[in-house]
């Protein structure tokens, strides 16, 4: 009776061991399928929600050839690269399209606003100010730069429009070359300053004439204002004025003299006569504070493009230039770069620039 009793005894014990090892197998792994599905959960947070970016055109439109299509087209390739991205763009036909365009996005709960353009600036301060928790990027103007919710991007344009002022220099034959420029402001009057200090700084003996088109979307006006100036003696024109400078570069064209484009690379507007450009990374500006939001890393405040980080330089289609040219070319950005150079930015360091007087 005795030896029964042990033998049902063990028996129990070990049906009990075989339980309490199942269970504590089932906790761990529930534990395991938990944290997993907890790590998995986190892994979809960090890269598979869509990160909507809005764009809003100034009145030049998307299809500008210049700064609002070079920024769109940077948010393409940033979504074909990685298409948790979401990228759209509303067109600003006037300037009371910007206000309502930039609610369009906040409506649909973008995560960044990015506003093309200082024109814009205006609306982006109200729109940000209203709306603390949207995040917003402007281009071209760092007005906005106090408000914790605006990332300012700007470029060093002065530094590209000098190296296109040293080519124009170099190539006119007349001694007289021109400048076209969209409109007057602190910011757009860099491309003037810069693009006349090159000149200079290659050619003492050339006069610079200048045109304010006061618009970015008169290519019209563009091309009457450079016609113009070839009339009188410019065989060279550069423009920083948008969709407008699609006129000045028609209007170089028709007359067989030389266009400098700007923001982008435009000699395929008209190969045999686009000289080069003064080029502005807009795409990279777009694409980086996108990014930015995505990782988490967005920042306020001025985002500063320069030739120290590529932000700026001339245009890389160099077909039309002489090697004379692009040694100058490189050797300005040679002293630009260690500081042997000074490019100016403001129109009181440049008395040739006229256009700030006049307006």
């Amino acid at each position: 009776m005795k030896k029964l009793i042990a033998l049902l005894l063990a028996v129990v014990m070990c049906l009990s061991l075989v339980a309490c090892g199942a269970s504590n197998d089932t906790a761990a792994n529930d534990a395991a399928n938990n944290d997993a599905a907890t790590t998995d959960e986190a892994a979809g947070e960090a890269t598979g929600e869509t990160v909507k970016i809005g764009m809003v055109t100034d009145v030049g439109g998307v299809n500008d050839k210049s700064f609002n299509q070079t920024s769109w087209e940077g948010l393409q390739a940033l979504a074909a690269e990685d298409p948790t991205f979401e990228v759209s763009y509303l067109e600003s036909k006037t300037d009371a399209d910007y206000a309502s365009n930039i609610e369009s996005f906040i409506d649909e709960d973008y995560d960044l606003i990015i506003c093309v353009g200082y024109m814009l600036a205006d609306a982006t301060r109200a729109a940000a100010e209203a709306n603390p928790d949207q995040k917003f990027a402007i281009i071209d103007d760092n007005s906005c730069e106090d408000l914790p919710n605006v990332a300012c991007l700007m470029f060093a344009q002065a530094e590209a429009s000098y190296l296109v002022g040293v080519v124009a220099g170099m190539a006119t034959e007349t001694n007289t070359v021109g400048y076209v420029q969209g409109m007057v402001s602190e910011s757009m009057n860099q491309f003037g300053v810069g693009f006349i200090s090159g000149v200079l700084a290659a050619n003492p003996e050339a006069t610079v004439l200048q045109f304010n088109a006061n618009s970015f979307g008169d290519p019209t006006g563009g091309s009457a204002a450079t016609t113009d100036m070839i009339t009188k003696g410019a065989d060279v024109v550069f423009h920083a004025a948008g969709g407008t400078g699609n006129g000045v570069i028609e209007a170089c064209a028709a007359n067989k003299v030389y266009a400098i484009g700007v923001d982008a690379d435009q000699s395929p507007l008209a190969p045999e006569y686009v000289l080069t450009s003064a080029m502005k990374r807009v795409d990279t500006a777009a694409q980086d504070i996108s990014k930015a939001v995505k990782d988490g890393t967005f920042t306020a405040g001025t985002h500063m493009y320069d030739m120290t980080n590529g932000g700026v330089d001339i245009a890389p289609t160099q077909d039309l230039l002489t090697e004379e040219m692009i040694a100058a070319v490189e050797e300005a950005k040679a002293g630009i770069l260690d500081g042997s150079i000074v490019v100016p930015t403001t129109a009181e360091e440049v008395p040739e620039f006229t256009l700030d007087d006049a307006e």
